[in-house]
């Protein structure tokens, strides 16, 4: 598959995804929120489009090492819930970059909601090609995204370009642990959007190419295969509001689709990895 059939692929996923700005603001009013006077503490609990939620934004930030005075890349951003919450509980300066422009537009909005525009911004974008200098960043940072991107030499590449000497990169991502066949690797693109699925040797190895160094490595497999499963309940339990929105027949492809991912993690083929280093 092209990286245009690819980014159309991904952008076709997310702009039918059960966790969308619809969906939050629906959750928001049934719980009696006031959206004049929203604050990132009441978006938390619904914007987290990631495994382990504020907690694993806390133990990322931490290992990241970040700080007020940080100008933080969010890699991947989606509706923009980890970026608003580390400005928010940090105050650090945070720039998103989403290659889907109805999440990119909606965590704008979002953003706008809970006032941190001062604070956080998002840019539409490709994360093979960053729309940003040599050396702008002070950290970079991402969850469960690069397996939606092709090239994953170009993408580490240009997280690398885009830091400041000395700079951190601290991301998660699913991993392949054992063997997938050419049928799993076949639904996994078709279904989740996952151009191919990189090992943790494999990610070690593209940092280290990539200039960075004091690289570390938390396989997470385990915990996320409990989480997992607890998230096909979730989307499960959304499964009126994703018909009402998307209709019946997506309904029913993300519950397949995604109950076949869960399967990966339960038989071990699939894991979880949290990666840190630092760019030299």
């Amino acid at each position: 598959m092209s990286n245009e059939a690819m980014t159309k692929a991904v952008t076709q996923f997310y702009d039918s995804h059960p966790i969308n700005e619809d969906q939050i603001l629906h959750a928001l009013r049934q719980s009696g929120s006031d959206l004049a006077n929203l604050t990132q503490d009441d978006l938390s609990p619904l914007d987290q489009d990631h495994y382990g939620g504020i907690e694993a934004n806390t133990v990322l930030a931490s290992k990241a090492g970040i700080t007020q005075s940080d100008h933080v890349l969010d890699v991947c951003s989606g509706m923009g819930g980890p970026a608003r919450w580390l400005a928010h509980r940090i105050g650090c300066r945070v720039t998103g970059l989403e290659l889907t422009e109805s999440r990119c537009q909606a965590a704008s909005r979002l953003t706008k909601l809970a006032r941190l525009s001062g604070l956080v911004e998002f840019r539409c974008g490709n994360a093979l090609a960053m729309p940003f200098p040599d050396g702008a960043f002070d950290v970079a940072v991402s969850q469960e995204a690069f397996v939606h991107v092709p090239e994953k030499p170009r993408l580490i590449g240009e997280c690398a370009r885009v830091l400041k000497p000395g700079g951190r990169i601290a991301f998660t991502d699913i991993v392949q642990r054992g063997r997938l066949d050419d049928r799993d690797l076949a639904r996994l693109r078709d279904e989740m959007a996952y151009p191919s699925v990189e090992t943790i040797g494999g990610y070690r190895k593209l940092l280290r190419d990539s200039g960075c160094d004091e690289v570390q490595v938390e396989d997470l497999s385990d915990e996320w295969t409990h989480i997992l499963v607890d998230r096909l309940a979730m989307y499960r339990s959304l499964r009126v509001t994703t018909v009402a929105k998307f209709g019946e027949a997506r309904g029913e492809s993300w519950d397949r689709a995604y109950s076949f991912f869960v399967s990966l993690y339960t038989t071990g083929q699939l894991g979880g990895a949290r990666m840190v280093a630092r760019r030299a």
